[in-house]
């Protein structure tokens, strides 16, 4: 998974990713300081490979893993080439899904690019700019395909997407909020556009130390960005950028002890991969053995030997069954053979549905 990490200038983008990757990213009170699109890997956090490691006595644990990219503070006219302009919203379509900071703290020593602190017009500066991107692909497909599609039912039909598509962009809303027929081509071609405004994306609402602990409650701005992300069925997270890069220095004793000094359950890193799994609805299955314990993510709804197939191809291509088990049976009875005893193991064929947790073993023939 691959996310993109975008927002104003001086919002706390470089300071939340180095905070997740620990990658040093440069971070400065000025805009443009990030030049290239930092790009660091992140380990998903998952307690379940611990107990399995420590259960097997296991060589090599392996989480799986976020890749984030930090993408330069985008401005008014982006689209257009203003600021650094449009080799940042390439870098944007590469992505899985967007994390957007936004700035809904208060501190005069930090300047805004706008002046003023109001996440919803910054939120739209940014959207605006992808739009405009967006309507730039679309108007050259619109230009290539309406030579042809008088004379050609499939493209007239693909020109009708087309320009309902342009309309809804041109109405300041995302193409995530556009409602695509259900017609199998039209379900193609719009996946084929990757239009940036398509993308799901995640709001990472950048808060002050002290509005932490009520999750931004009380902070008038935060309201504003969960009240816009509902209207586009997005995700929204409260993060202080300054405290998770403090977390980041510490190891795991001194981040539990420093998260329950702040009142917190958990870390900004693990709200985002949470918030993440869900948005993109994504799961982890799990292979364990003394060789190896390792984390595999696949889309809810997998079925076995497509979900074989995130090993190595040649385990889809001859698939012929998986044995499953949930990991909490598997640690109830310590052994994958008592757990085959208790009744708990089941025989699972080509359509079973794989749930997130289970643990997998894969039998096949090339």
């Amino acid at each position: 998974m691959k996310l993109g990490i975008v927002g104003l200038p001086n919002v706390g983008k470089s300071t939340l990713f180095n905070a997740l990757t620990k990658a040093g990213a440069e971070s400065a009170n000025y805009p443009f300081c990030t030049i290239d699109p930092n790009v660091g890997i992140v380990p998903v956090p998952d307690h379940r490979l611990t107990l399995l490691g420590d259960l097997y006595k296991t060589k090599k644990v392996t989480p799986a893993i976020i890749e984030f990219v930090d993408i330069a503070g985008l401005v008014k006219g982006a689209s257009k080439g203003e600021g650094l302009g449009n080799q940042f919203l390439a870098n944007i379509r590469e992505v899985d899904a967007i994390v957007h900071v936004v700035r809904c703290f208060e501190n005069s020593n930090i300047v805004h690019v706008d002046g003023s602190i109001n996440p919803v017009r910054d939120i739209e500066t940014i959207n605006l700019e992808l739009i405009f991107s967006d309507l730039e692909i679309l108007e050259r497909r619109i230009a290539k395909v309406a030579k042809q599609a008088r004379m050609d039912k499939t493209l007239a039909k693909e020109m009708e997407l087309l320009e309902a598509i342009k309309a809804h962009l041109e109405d300041s809303k995302m193409a995530r909020t556009f409602e695509v027929p259900e017609d199998e081509d039209m379900q193609a071609w719009f996946a084929g556009y990757n239009l940036l405004t398509a993308k799901s994306t995640i709001y990472a609402a950048n808060v002050e130390e002290d509005d932490l602990a009520d999750d931004g409650a009380s902070n008038a701005n935060v309201e504003a960005v969960r009240k816009l992300a509902a209207e586009e069925n997005s995700e929204v997270f409260v993060i202080c950028a300054q405290i998770e890069q403090e977390i980041a220095e510490l190891d795991d004793e001194e981040k539990a002890e420093f998260l329950e000094d702040l009142g917190l359950k958990e870390s900004g890193l693990e709200k985002l991969i949470k918030a993440s799994y869900s948005l993109l609805g994504l799961i982890s299955y799990l292979t364990a053995g003394e060789d190896e314990c390792r984390a595999w993510t696949i889309k809810k709804g997998t079925k076995a030997p497509q979900a074989a197939g995130k090993i190595h191809s040649d385990f889809e291509r001859g698939f012929i069954r998986a044995e499953v088990v949930n990991y909490q049976d598997l640690l109830e009875y310590g052994s994958l053979a008592a757990a085959k005893t208790k009744g708990v193991v089941g025989t699972e064929g080509k359509e079973y549905v794989v749930k997130d947790g289970d643990v997998m073993l894969f039998l096949f023939n090339v």
